[in-house]
């Protein structure tokens, strides 16, 4: 064999796994998510006959899509602004500061990401239904409930966001600015504030987009009459059956999406340029400067976060015969037929499907993290990696809804005929906990010194020995996490499993909105303790993920 020819070889070896690496992933994603994504989308410019645009028109020039549309985005701004107003005092709080269980405080801000939504939705309204604790201010069914709901939600993005920035400033030009006679406030304002607006812009655009597309929150706490987009796509699609109108919305959607995601891209562009300037800070104890963040960050999680729960998990004890267990003890029954399947064999059928989806998830996020994590030398090489994070970002976006009824009307004939087959629920369940995998794992690849792959391959290791020695021991730190991500979004997904889900084989997120769906004092009590399993499932999974996780923090 001639040099130039070894060369070739060479070169081809050296660039098979990088391929091989990549072609897996994306594979995966233009079977599951694409294709059903672009079939469902699809059928908004096709009228059974010919393709045309006036399903997209009839949508568009509909008054009722219109107040569909502001009210998705009244939510979504209404909910990042509350959001970021009271995410910012805690991150500082948990973050910034040293005080007693500080990882207990941050395991419960971190906690509420993962709570399925149906549980958050059940959860909002016994707080706030005539008989709850804050029933007296009527806002039982009212946009404040949802917005509320979606603060439940992303608060801890914004928290884990800004505070793991926040935790990584230099404080010597704030030390600075107060030698020269600046107040706390206004060292804050000019210095600190400015430091981490590329963290906090960051947050916001993934607040937003979550907002935007939240689903089992909205459908639970605003019913008919306060819908978004994605709530709109299920009505048409499960009540109505109008697959024309739930596709021209997919479209409205997807814009959202494509919007908020390039947002999102450039804030956290920024806001990694601006980390790589940052040094590295040590907690401080509490002073009575500090009082003030303090208060609105245990106000925040009292009342917003461990309030809703402590209501849910009171309500559940509450049965016709008084105070007492009888609500769990139905969970093994079938509520009188309503059910195909007891409420425990529900939570089974949860944990086997969220453990395939996690593995799904994991292995398929690794590989796409280790990849994106590379640190190309030519412009071609920068542009196809940021393509290849922008397409894996999608399904954190867009709707699982579409997902979910885009499987059932795409993977319908051979050889991708799986409309019976129970694989589909964990594949969905992957496709929604992927992009989180994908930002827990990041960080961790590209904190990776460069140099010790450099000395590494000088002594003559190769790409394996030098994944296998340098890069999965330090990747363990964050491991512990993006499992539990990965496992709790599973187990608490309701958008596309409520299209997926078999009567035979149902999750718990489907079986407790089921049951709430249903009249009766039974039918609640169940589905308020179902609702009380599920969240205990997913607290404990997370709980355990963020001791194991050993200090890491996600990118997001």
């Amino acid at each position: 064999m001639s040099r130039q020819q070894w060369a070739r070889v060479t070169t081809l070896g050296r660039w098979l796994p990088w391929a091989l690496t990549a072609l897996i992933p994306l594979a995966f994603l233009a079977i599951f998510f694409v294709l059903p994504v672009f079939g469902l989308v699809s059928r908004g410019f096709h009228d059974g006959d010919t393709w045309t645009l006036s399903n997209v028109t009839a949508v568009l020039s509909s008054t009722r899509t219109w107040r569909i549309i502001r009210q998705t985005l009244l939510f979504a701004v209404s909910g990042t602004c509350c959001t970021v107003l009271l995410g910012v005092p805690g991150a500082y709080v948990l973050y910034r500061l040293r005080l007693p269980g500080q990882r207990v405080w941050r395991v419960m801000a971190s906690v509420p990401f993962v709570l399925p939504s149906v549980v958050v939705g059940v959860a909002f309204k016994s707080l706030l239904a005539p008989n709850g604790l804050l029933g007296f201010l009527e806002l039982d069914g009212s946009p404040v409930a949802i917005i509320a709901a979606l603060v439940f939600f992303n608060y801890s993005v914004v928290v884990r966001t800004v505070g793991a920035f926040w935790a990584g400033l230099d404080v010597k030009q704030v030390e600075a600015a107060r030698s020269l006679g600046a107040s706390p406030f206004r060292a804050f304002t000019t210095v600190t504030l400015r430091a981490l607006t590329p963290a906090i812009m960051s947050a916001a655009a993934l607040v937003f987009l979550f907002c935007a597309s939240a689903f089992g929150v909205v459908l639970v706490l605003g019913g008919s009459r306060y819908g978004t987009v994605e709530t709109e796509i299920w009505y048409q699609t499960t009540a109505l059956l109008n697959l024309p109108a739930a596709a021209a919305l997919s479209i409205v959607q997807l814009v959202i999406v494509v919007v908020s995601l390039s947002l999102s891209n450039v804030a956290r562009t920024h806001q990694e340029r601006a980390l790589r300037l940052a040094g590295r800070t040590t907690e401080r104890s509490l002073t009575l400067t500090d009082v003030p963040a303090l208060v609105v960050t245990v106000l925040t999680m009292g009342l917003l976060l461990v309030a809703p729960l402590a209501t849910l998990l009171w309500r559940s004890l509450q049965t016709r015969n008084g105070f007492g267990f009888g609500n769990y003890a139905l969970l093994a029954t079938t509520a009188n037929g309503s059910l195909s399947v007891s409420v425990w064999q529900a939570a089974l059928n949860s944990l086997l499907t969220g453990a395939v989806a996690m593995l799904l998830a994991v292995t398929l996020g690794a590989a796409v993290s280790y990849l994106l994590s590379r640190r190309p030398t030519s412009i071609w090489g920068h542009a196809l990696l940021r393509s290849l994070d922008s397409a894996f970002m999608l399904p954190l976006g867009v709707s699982a809804v579409t997902v979910g009824f885009g499987f059932l009307i795409t993977l319908n004939r051979p050889p991708l005929d799986l409309r019976t087959s129970w694989v589909l629920i964990p594949i969905a369940q992957a496709i929604v906990a992927l992009p989180l995998v994908v930002r827990t794992l990041l960080p961790t690849w590209r904190a990776i010194d460069p140099k010790l792959w450099e000395a590494a391959a000088t002594l003559g290791a190769t790409e394996g020995r030098i994944l296998r020695t340098i890069d999965l021991p330090l990747l363990l730190r964050s491991l512990g996490l993006a499992v539990g991500f990965a496992f709790a979004t599973s187990l608490g997904e309701f958008g596309a499993t409520s299209f997926l889900s078999r009567p035979d084989r149902p999750t718990l997120p489907v079986v407790v909105y089921k049951l709430i769906s249903r009249p009766g004092v039974d039918n609640l009590g169940m589905a308020l303790a179902a609702a009380v399993v599920l969240a205990l499932l997913t607290g404990v999974v997370m709980a355990v993920a963020e001791l194991l996780s050993k200090g890491e923090e996600s990118g997001w």
